[in-house]
């Protein structure tokens, strides 16, 4: 199994994590399709979302698989007036992670990430490993602590 670098971050950090491969389906990339293929209940599989806020410029949001994205609440825990998820074809340029691999740990600059409160209730917590068909299982704290996450009502369901 590769070595991811948000592994390799977290390897540093000296935090545990476990490594989970997955098969890929191009057609459904969905968190709840990872969710039942990594064998988690889906509110502990967390998608990250790309956005950009009118003040701070592009940042980084980890919410539950199933919730939808809260602009607002966003934008209120960030500092901005307004915020907009950009789109897919800038996700990569930003990131260097590719749709469905999109992870909180290693990408290229370093954005502010923000992660929903849903996740204090968590033992554990799954998310992208930085590619398609390999999630990083840890606890909500470790992910807190290694992306200097701002925790906040971000979403809903």
């Amino acid at each position: 199994m590769r070595k991811t670098n948000a592994a390799r971050i977290l390897d540093q950090m000296k935090l545990s994590y476990e490594l989970k491969e997955y098969p890929v389906d191009e057609s459904d990339l969905s968190a709840v399709s990872v969710a039942q293929k990594v064998g988690l209940p889906i509110e502990q599989v967390y998608k990250t979302l790309v956005a950009r806020g009118d003040k701070t410029g592009v940042l980084v949001a980890c919410i539950q698989g199933d919730h939808e994205l809260h602009l607002k609440g966003l934008a209120t825990l960030s500092g901005n007036k307004k915020v907009e998820v950009v789109p897919l074809k800038e996700v990569q340029p930003l990131t260097g992670y590719i749709r469905g691999g999109v992870s909180p740990l290693g990408i290229k600059k370093s954005y502010p990430t923000y992660i929903d409160s849903a996740i204090n209730h968590q033992e554990k917590i799954s998310i992208s490993a930085g590619l398609r068909g390999l999630q990083i299982f840890l606890h909500p704290s470790d992910l807190i602590s290694a992306t200097n996450a701002q925790v906040g009502d971000i979403s809903s369901p």
